[in-house]
């Protein structure tokens, strides 16, 4: 088969890498129907992540079951199932609490930019759907296998609650996720930070309320001006740069949460001033896998439409071009199709 490899800053292939086969008995191999970049994705590929060697890309996706190994047990040939950037066994004491990106036996799924994916430890990783979906509903149920994953971790974490007034950081397609997921939640005031005239609008329609252009402190004063002084009761931090870090620490009211889901580059924290902020920080690789079998079903009842953050579908073999529409923000995410 011919899938994605990166390597090196800016170089990405569409070349002759092998069909993934079984290699233990509790892999699944399958088939996948949508894939796309991440923003993650895109460190590597500016060079801010090293890459050592030529390495294949990405770790988001839905798909066909084509074949199991033979101690999978939950899902068969045949089956839609969707999966996480983790691979968890789903019983371990971690992944009882919650936590499957840190299972005790976790391994990253990376190559799934691609027509074929090994899933590792398949019982505990993919999560089937009732049926096969129509098309439509793709870019819905893969947003689940990560971005909306990781922005409703983001609003977990950061405690959102009905009533909430909540701010996020990072106008990506994780942010945009986490207006989506706050709003889910209850929140009563959304306040998206976002520059981005299309990404506002898009902020809007998933449920934000205000939007704030300013960065920095401009920005800061611009979200305490909206709170009469007292800063959000949840923030959510969705890039992973030392500016937005400290733009979210700082937004949050006393007592306040932070759900910090930006994969850090750079970032520090002074502890005095943290210790004075006085606020819960809460973050990490979101365990994507807890939350699959809900937000699964709210997109097969039609109750959310996390696909929208995808604007810009391309053939799988015209990745590159994904890569570099998101690197130059003319697309917001792009979905590869095989």
């Amino acid at each position: 088969m011919q899938g994605t490899v990166l390597y090196g800053p800016g170089d990405v292939r569409f070349e002759e890498r092998a069909l993934p086969k079984i290699i233990h008995p509790t892999d699944a191999i399958i088939r996948i129907s949508a894939t796309c970049v991440c923003g993650s994705d895109l460190w590597p590929y500016r060079g801010i992540q090293p890459v050592a060697e030529p390495t294949p890309m990405g770790h988001e996706y839905c798909g066909i079951v084509e074949e199991v190994g033979g101690a999978v047990r939950s899902v068969r040939p045949g089956q839609f199932v969707i999966g996480s950037f983790f691979a968890s066994d789903n019983t371990c004491p971690v992944c009882q609490h919650g936590y499957q990106s840190s299972c005790q036996h976790a391994e990253f799924v990376g190559g799934a930019q691609a027509p074929f994916l090994r899933v590792p430890l398949a019982d505990g990783t993919l999560v089937a759907t009732p049926d096969v979906p129509s098309d439509d509903l793709l870019p819905s149920l893969l947003a689940t296998s990560d971005v909306l994953g990781t922005g409703w971790f983001a609003a977990d974490a950061a405690n959102v609650r009905p009533g909430s007034t909540v701010v996020v950081v990072g106008d990506g397609a994780v942010g945009l996720l986490g207006v989506l997921s706050a709003r889910q939640m209850g929140a009563e005031r959304i306040i998206a930070m976002s520059r981005h005239e299309a990404r506002q609008k898009l902020a809007r329609g998933f449920g934000a309320t205000d939007v704030v252009t300013e960065r920095g402190d401009e920005g800061l004063a611009r979200v305490m001006d909206m709170t009469d002084g007292l800063g959000a009761d949840s923030v959510l931090e969705c890039v992973g740069t030392q500016e937005s870090m400290q733009q979210a620490i700082r937004s949050a009211r006393p007592g306040g949460y932070v759900g910090y889901v930006g994969v850090p580059h750079g970032v520090t924290l002074d502890g005095q001033e943290l210790f004075f902020e006085h606020v819960h920080l809460h973050g990490g690789p979101a365990p994507v896998r807890q939350y699959l079998p809900e937000l699964i079903a709210l997109v097969w009842n039609g109750k959310i439409d996390p696909g929208k953050v995808f604007d810009l579908t391309l053939p799988l073999d015209q990745v590159a071009e994904g890569y570099r529409a998101m690197d130059e923000r003319r697309a917001i995410k792009a979905l590869l199709r095989p």
